[in-house]
Order: structure tokens, then C-alpha cells, then sequence
């Protein structure tokens, strides 16, 4: 085997001898009858004990259904001393062992962790057929030795057998991450070569294999050429969609199942539920959430959570609050669900006294995203000491070692609450390499905060570690621009040129009767996009009376203000609240949800069109949540 296996004590030949002589001296001092019925009866009531004891007794009459039964109590209990009491009574009484029982063995150590033994036992067998073969490829691949399993196919391909569908699931299970995708598709040459590709098992795994590993197109053009297809390729390909961001997509895929009609499982709503939370869609969460309560699936803790998690990412806290109190138990992933919905929301003192509940329960066991929330909460809620002191006793009471995220909660802290030269210094007494997120959260915090000087050193770090990185750029522009520095702002500028790195897009969505729009920075394409000027236009005249001024300091471009504020009314977040003015009824909540961080002035724009126009506004970017009533934000203007 290519590398070493931490295995649980295994058994040697003297053991099993040692064994076989004990069994021996029981069976040739009893007198008993025993028949090998008996052992049935033991076997269904779990007195796995008695039971070998009998096995003993009975010696010779002992037959492949007896051994069969005992060896079926042994996995089932997952008792390697009795598997090997049973190897050691064929050794004596010279049972020849058939291909069956063979197999059985291998279970029953692969079962138990014993990866040496059931190859040991698998490397014996004088015959192996498909059975064997994929049991012992199942066992490594489920302790993630996947080139072993890769290893075993090429073996059994050599030796003439032929793999059926159950070794080709099995064996894609291997061919997962960038390194496996190519393993995973000559695999799939073999399984079109074999007539497999139409067979249903085989397609689930394979469209799974290709999501997991990033191919999702692959995965979509296996799905889409399934004879038919159960809910369990369906949740494979929207979980896939999923996971790689590709939220609307698996929206659409979730909108045709329901079409076809099709039973969901839970599996296929705590799925769908993450793309909804990816684009913050809060009525179709909704539904969603409705549907599971009309179809009577079982709650599982990990429905909970998808739902904990939708309800927070679209900012209905107080919903996710009453999934949270009403489930029967918790995991530490429930806890970190709630935690971090407040902490994203600037809850700080929600989200401490939440903390403190779960200290007291003592039933779940703080972990380092229990912390990150905690510390990330503090930082966005003006409670730097509070921070300070649960960074102190993370390790300390917790036994929770702090990670360079946590490092970075607290650089965080330090510069949100104008402490610059003291987060500086953090960093230059941390014990491990700061890495680019720290350097960032600094030079955030410079920009904030106005300090040119330590900025400076700030970016020059970052753009060493993360020079791909437009965000970096751009911050450093800001801070240049922030001076009136514009040379130094066109530098920054022709440096991105040079490295053909370019900024990221500005790109919003909002919901609209379960539609989502989309708009993206200075947009022309929207077909209501003339609609939209003129609401924002009609909007800026309004929201001046009321003291609105745009805020064109941090524009990157050396043009007069006006045609900054032009530019200023072209982001995509603005775009998006106007349509919503324009589209949903007076009173209703405007949602919107932003791909990168809100500026300072559309936060601005957000507050004085809630107090204009009677609105609530809630508007998610890629790090917070802002809750907007009657020109006042959630996040206190602090964040």
C-alpha cells in the first residue's frame, strides 16, 4: 500500500492459531449436542457471546448458513474479536472457506476500520468476483483512499473481471477535486464503453462526481441524457448548481422538478434552500419552507439549518429565530447558523447573549466558527473590549486555538474603531504570517479612518501577496482618491492595466414576484432600464430637498462633480431600488442584494428613499446586511 494506514490492532496467523486451539480444547471437552440452529435464535436476540460459545460446541457440523449467521451478528455488533474467533474455528476444524464468507469477512473488517486486515483477507482469496472486488474498493474509498480504489480497478480490469454498476458508483466516489476530474472521466469512458451510461445508479454518481468537482456543465449534459431520473439525481445536479454559486440555475432546475411532479426529500429542499439564501430570495424561501410543512417531511437538523440559514441571509432574523427555538435538539451548526446571522446583521448584543445561552446549555461545544462570529459581531457592533476579551479566553476556556481568521477578526476590530496604529502593531506581534485579508482589513480601515501612511504600507503588502486582486486596487485608489492624489490614483490604475487586472463588476439583484432582475453597474440592457432613469432622476430631485447630497469623493475618475454624480447614479444597488419603487406597492419591503461591498453614498441614497418614500430596505452585500427603517440603518453607519 502507497502509504501508511493508522489501523486498529489487527490479527496475525499466531493469533488465529491461538484461537483455533482454545475452540479446540471447548469442543473436544464437551459433550454437548448443540445443533447449529440454535445459533438463529441467538443471533436475532444480539448474543453475539453465547452464540460463538455454541459455535465452539457444534465444531464440525458447523456449515456455510451457521457461519453465515454468526459472522452477520459480528458486523452487525462491528466485533472484530468475534470475526476473528469465527476465522480461527474454519482454520481448525479446515472449513474450506467459500468465496462468500470471503467477502463477508471483508465487510466485517472494512466495517471495523481494519483496512489492513480486509486487504489481507481480500489478497487470500483464491478467486474474487465483482462482489469482492467492489467491496474492498468501497472500503478504501469511504476513508477517502481513493487511488488505492483507483489502484484495485486497474487490478480487477487486468485480471479479466468485469466491473457492473455498483463498482463503477463506487469508484467514482474517488474522482472528486481538480486532481480526480480527469480519473473521473476515464472512468466514464469505460462505463460508456461497458453499457452502463443509461443505467440510472451509475448516472447519479457520475453527475455527482462532476459537480463536486466543479464541471458542472458535464454534470448538466450527463442529467439532462438519464433515461429517467429520481430525486436523487435531481438533488445532485441542483445541489451541484448549488454549491458553485450557480443560484439561479438551480432555482430553474427546482421549478421543473416541481413541474414534473416529482417527491422531494429533504435532502432536495435543504439543497434548493442554499441556493435561496445565495441570492437572498425571501418569498420563494417561503414557499419553500411552506411546501416542506405541506409534504410532511421529516425535519431533519439539517432542513433546520438550511432554514436558519435562508431566513438569515434574507434578513428575517426573527423567522430564523423561531426555526431556532423550536428545534428539539442542536448541533454546533445550529448555533453558528443563529450566531452568525446576527453577527452579519450587527447584532452584537443579540448575538452575546445568544452566546451566552450557549455556554450555559453546555450540551454543544464552541468551536472556531462559533468564535468568528463572535469576534466578526463585535467588530460590526462597537464592542472592540467585549472582542477583545472573547479573543482572550477563546483558548483559554475553550481550548479553541485561534486560526488566521480569527487574527483577522480582531486587525478588524481594532481599525473599525479607529484604533489603526494599535491594529498595526497587532500585526506585527501575531505569532503566525499575516496573510492578504489582514493587510485588507487594515488598509479598510485606513480608508476609513483616512491614514495615508500606514495605507501606504498597508497596500504595498497586499498588492506583494494578492497582486490578481482588483479589490485591492481598488481600495488603495480610494485612499489615493480620498487626498485628492490623483497621480497616484492613475498609477494604481495603469499598475491594474499592466497586470491585466481588472475590477470587479458592480452587479445587483432584486425579486420581483418571484422574478429576479438584474442589474449591473452604468446598465443599458434591463428592458425597463428608461423607467428606471427616469424614477432616479425624479427620485434625486426629491431626496435633495431632504438633505441628500451625493458623496463624489470617491470617485475614481478626475472629471467635475457633475458627471461624478452621473456615475454615482449608475450603481447597480440604486438601479435596483428604483425598479423596486417602480414595481411593488407603496408600503411593501424593497430587498436587494448586492455582489460587492455597498458604497458609502448608495447607503446614503438607501436611507433618505426609506425616509422619502415609506419604505424598508433591506440591502445584503457580500459581507453585511443592512436593515434600513425610516432613514436609519441596522448597522448604526458602522460597517
Amino acid at each position: 500500500m502507497r502509504r501508511e494506514i493508522h489501523l486498529f490492532a489487527g490479527f496475525s496467523r499466531n493469533i488465529l492459531y491461538s484461537l483455533s486451539f482454545q475452540i479446540t480444547q471447548r469442543f473436544a471437552s464437551s459433550s454437548s449436542t448443540i445443533s447449529p440452529t440454535n445459533l438463529e435464535t441467538l443471533c436475532s436476540n444480539g448474543h453475539l457471546t453465547y452464540a460463538l460459545a455454541d459455535m465452539a460446541k457444534i465444531g464440525l457440523q458447523m456449515d456455510l448458513q451457521a457461519y453465515d449467521t454468526v459472522l452477520n451478528e459480528c458486523i452487525k455488533q462491528k466485533s472484530v474479536r468475534g470475526g476473528q474467533r469465527v476465522q480461527a474455528h474454519m482454520i481448525k476444524t479446515q472449513y474450506k472457506q467459500p468465496l462468500y464468507l470471503g467477502t463477508r469477512f471483508l465487510v466485517l473488517y472494512s466495517k471495523c476500520d481494519c483496512l489492513r486486515e480486509a486487504r489481507q483477507v481480500f489478497d487470500e482469496m483464491p478467486d474474487k468476483n465483482v462482489v469482492s472486488w467492489t467491496a474492498m474498493m468501497s472500503a478504501y474509498s469511504k476513508r477517502s483512499y481513493g487511488s488505492e480504489a483507483l489502484d484495485l480497478l486497474l487490478q480487477m480490469l487486468r485480471s479479466g473481471s468485469k466491473p457492473n454498476e455498483y463498482t463503477f458508483a463506487t469508484v467514482l466516489t474517488c474522482c472528486t477535486g481538480i486532481c480526480g476530474l480527469e480519473y473521473g472521466r476515464q472512468v466514464h469512458s469505460l462505463i460508456i464503453k461497458s453499457n452502463y451510461e443509461s443505467q440510472l445508479y451509475v448516472g447519479c454518481s457520475l453527475l455527482d462526481m462532476y459537480a463536486k468537482s466543479g464541471a458542472i456543465h458535464e454534470a448538466r449534459f450527463v442529467f439532462e441524457d438519464l433515461p429517467e431520473r429520481d430525486v436523487v439525481s435531481w438533488t445532485a445536479i441542483i445541489s451541484g448548481y448549488a454549491q458553485l454559486g450557480l443560484d439561479e440555475d438551480a432555482l430553474e432546475l427546482f421549478r421543473r422538478l416541481l413541474r414534473e411532479g416529482m417527491t422531494l426529500n429533504y435532502v432536495t429542499y435543504a439543497s434548493v434552500l442554499t441556493a435561496v439564501s445565495g441570492l437572498a430570495a425571501y418569498e420563494m424561501g417561503k414557499q419553500i419552507h411552506s411546501h416542506v410543512i405541506r409534504s410532511e417531511v421529516p425535519f431533519y437538523v439539517v432542513l433546520q439549518n438550511s432554514l436558519i440559514d435562508t431566513y438569515t441571509k434574507c434578513g428575517q432574523l426573527t423567522y430564523a429565530r423561531k426555526v431556532f427555538d423550536k428545534m428539539p435538539e442542536r448541533t454546533v451548526i445550529s448555533w453558528n447558523a443563529m450566531l452568525v446571522g446576527y453577527s452579519k446583521h450587527g447584532m452584537a448584543k443579540e448575538l452575546t447573549e445568544l452566546f451566552e445561552v450557549m455556554k450555559k446549555d453546555k450540551k454543544v461545544k464552541p468551536d472556531k466558527v462559533t468564535y468568528l462570529a463572535i469576534l466578526s459581531g463585535c467588530s460590526h457592533g462597537e464592542m472592540e473590549n467585549k472582542g477583545l476579551e472573547f479573543f482572550d479566553e477563546m483558548n483559554e476556556k475553550d481550548g479553541v486555538v485561534p486560526d488566521i481568521e480569527h487574527y483577522g477578526c480582531v486587525v478588524d476590530l481594532l481599525g473599525r474603531a479607529g484604533q489603526v496604529e494599535k491594529a498595526f502593531d497587532f500585526i506585527k506581534k501575531m505569532p503566525i504570517e499575516p496573510n492578504a485579508a489582514i493587510w485588507g482589513s487594515l488598509l479598510g480601515a485606513c480608508l476609513v479612518h483616512s491614514n495615508v501612511e500606514i495605507g501606504e504600507i498597508a497596500g504595498q503588502r497586499i498588492l506583494e501577496i494578492e497582486p490578481e486582486n482588483p479589490g485591492n486596487y481598488v481600495i488603495l485608489s480610494n485612499l489615493f482618491a480620498s487626498r485628492g492624489r490623483w497621480d497616484d490614483v492613475r498609477n494604481i490604475r495603469n499598475l491594474m492595466e499592466e497586470k491585466a487586472v481588472a475590477k470587479d463588476p458592480g452587479k445587483s439583484w432584486i425579486e420581483i414576484d418571484q422574478t429576479l432582475h438584474t442589474f449591473h453597474a452604468g446598465d443599458h440592457l434591463h428592458p425597463d432600464i428608461n423607467k428606471v432613469y427616469d424614477k432616479m432622476n425624479e427620485l434625486l430631485v426629491k431626496l435633495k430637498e431632504y438633505g441628500y447630497s451625493p458623496d463624489v469623493s470617491r470617485v475614481l475618475y478626475d472629471v467635475d462633480d457633475e458627471q461624478k454624480e452621473k456615475i454615482l447614479l449608475g450603481h447597480s444597488e440604486k438601479l435596483a431600488l428604483a425598479y423596486g419603487l417602480i414595481c411593488s406597492p407603496e408600503g411593501k419591503t424593497i430587498r436587494i442584494m448586492k455582489n460587492l461591498r455597498v458604497c458609502v453614498d448608495c447607503h446614503s441614497f438607501a436611507k433618505v428613499v426609506s425616509q422619502v418614500c415609506g419604505r424598508e430596505v433591506f440591502m445584503r452585500d457580500k459581507n453585511r446586511f443592512h436593515h434600513i427603517v425610516d432613514g436609519i440603518c441596522s448597522c448604526g453607519d458602522y460597517w
